[in-house]
């Protein structure tokens, strides 16, 4: 029997410390109840007598199991996941690049690394940030495919537009692809490791900095955290505001991928309309919370801002404006021939396979994967408002829109639950400081899918460690399997309809 903890805050979550035997035994059990792998991480904690330690937290039907296995000493090892969690692969081999630590039997090539630190492994305690990391060169072996008629097609890691930066190796036949490999990591920014050099409120500001677009759901995240190491709750009114910005994060993010995947699909008139809403919603936001994107709306302790009565009735206003074009916009996509010929049957995931490798978030309720935080793990209000899972099973581009527009008008539905029922009273608590060696969890639903964030305290207000994941790390190694099949001018179509996040895993 697993001897669990209780881990304190907002949603439901323990924490067990357990030998190389139970970690891979643990991972079996969640995985046979139908739970999941949401990250995995390591730390060095040699300055503190426990050597190093990975980590991985597990979600199952009764919330987040973190497991904590120790590195036995003399050893870099530790045994690989992958096996039963496929996603945990890549996760693995970022793990090895800032830790040394070695998942066995696990894809052994770089990650994050890129050549730039062969004998540094930056998240060891005993290198600062001010420590000279030599370069070396080497070059990336990817899989190669052989046969009659292959060639391959090297794409990026520099793309057209402002896009972040990623590679991607189409192996082809014709039109047809018969593989992708992705290289992400060229926009590694050191973000955990500038996490040790913070105190623990300060911390918030870059946590909404690891992906932009999801700015709500990682401040949530690490606020969640460092509340539950506080043993505070912040006040009623304060988490209604942050599940209203954190629903038009959703909105605005749905709004711009809805039109993007109408240009991807030539209908160029689709992204004109939806840009035009998604500026509706950034103005509304800069006026009410001085900024287009609020990275630093959610504080620990609460939100920066409150709501007077003309406010509120200006987010009325919007979301009646909004749900009517966004419903009329969605008739002329839904009876559009060029772009349901263009979206359907495209880029398919059957839910066996998003299952079986582990797709979350957005794309994983368009492949039958029926998790959506809000719902199995609310935490205050989403526990009073009631929040409708949408899910479809047929996989493709299209599951996929249908999903962003069932959630553009589930969200445009919560704002208003949550403007008729948002309590009156303060809008921030302060929080004392936590111990040192205190440990907290965050998990929230993003708009992308569940953004968790593990926090531990340093001594006098500091962070020892931050580890923050962004769902796309279970999600980029789909990309590559919905691909194969399709014709590579449908790449960018595809793609956008996962929409995923470079910078939220190149940490």
């Amino acid at each position: 029997m697993l001897e669990a903890k209780e881990i304190p805050g907002a949603v439901p979550a323990r924490r067990a410390a357990v030998d190389a035997t139970q970690w891979l035994a643990a991972a079996q059990q969640v995985r046979d109840s139908g739970g999941v792998l949401i990250a995995q991480w390591g730390s060095d904690e040699r300055d503190l007598g426990n050597g190093f330690i990975v980590r991985a937290a597990l979600q199952d039907e009764t919330g987040i199991l973190v497991l904590e296995s120790p590195i036995a000493a003399g050893t870099t090892d530790y045994p690989s996941l992958a096996s039963t969690f496929p996603c945990a692969g890549r996760m693995q081999r970022a793990v090895y690049d800032l830790l040394g630590l070695r998942a066995s039997g696990g894809d052994p090539r770089p990650w994050l690394r890129h050549a730039a630190w062969p004998e540094v492994f930056p998240l060891r305690r005993d290198v600062n940030g001010a420590t000279q990391i030599p370069a070396a060169q080497e070059r990336y072996p990817f899989v190669v495919v052989e046969g009659d008629g292959v060639h391959e097609i090297p794409v990026g890691p520099v793309h057209a537009g402002i896009i972040e930066p990623g590679h991607f190796r189409f192996s082809v036949v014709g039109e047809k692809v018969l593989r992708l490999e992705e290289r992400l990591g060229y926009v590694h920014k050191g973000i955990e490791k500038r996490f040790e050099q913070l105190g623990l409120v300060e911390g918030q500001r870059l946590a909404a900095r690891v992906s932009g677009d999801s700015a709500v759901a990682f401040s949530w995240a690490y606020c969640m955290a460092l509340e539950a190491m506080c043993g505070v709750t912040p006040p009623p009114r304060a988490l209604f505001l942050r599940a209203l910005a954190l629903e038009r994060e959703r909105i605005a993010n749905h709004l711009g991928n809805l039109g993007a995947l109408g240009n991807d699909a030539g209908f160029a008139v689709g992204l004109a309309q939806f840009s035009r809403l998604k500026e509706d919603v950034l103005r509304l936001n800069a006026v009410i919370l001085d900024a287009r994107y609020p990275m630093d709306e959610i504080v620990p302790g609460g939100v920066e801002h409150d709501f007077s009565e003309e406010t509120r009735q200006a987010h009325i206003d919007q979301l009646a404006a909004l749900e009517e074009q966004v419903v009329t916009l969605r008739g002329i996509y839904d009876e559009h021939p060029g772009l349901q010929d263009r979206f359907i049957g495209a880029g398919q995931v059957e839910p066996a396979l998003a299952e079986q490798l582990g797709l979350t978030g957005l794309a994983g309720r368009a492949s039958g994967q029926a998790r959506d935080l809000r719902c199995d793990l609310p935490c205050q209000p989403y526990d009073q408002l009631g929040v409708r899972k949408i899910v479809r099973s047929e996989g493709d581009v299209a599951a996929r829109v249908a999903v962003r527009f069932d959630e553009t008008l589930e969200s445009l539905r919560l704002c208003r639950v949550i403007l008729e029922e948002l309590p009156e009273g303060a809008v921030h608590t302060a929080l004392p400081e936590p111990p040192a060696g205190a440990f907290g969890i965050g998990a929230i639903e993003g708009w992308r899918g569940p953004v968790l964030l593990a926090l531990q305290a340093g001594s006098a207000g500091t962070i020892r460690r931050c580890h923050p994941h962004d769902p796309s790390w279970q999600n980029w190694p789909l990309l590559e399997h919905a691909v194969i099949g399709n014709i590579v001018p449908d790449f960018p179509l595809i793609n956008k309809s996962f929409n995923l996040s470079y910078s939220g895993q190149d940490l």
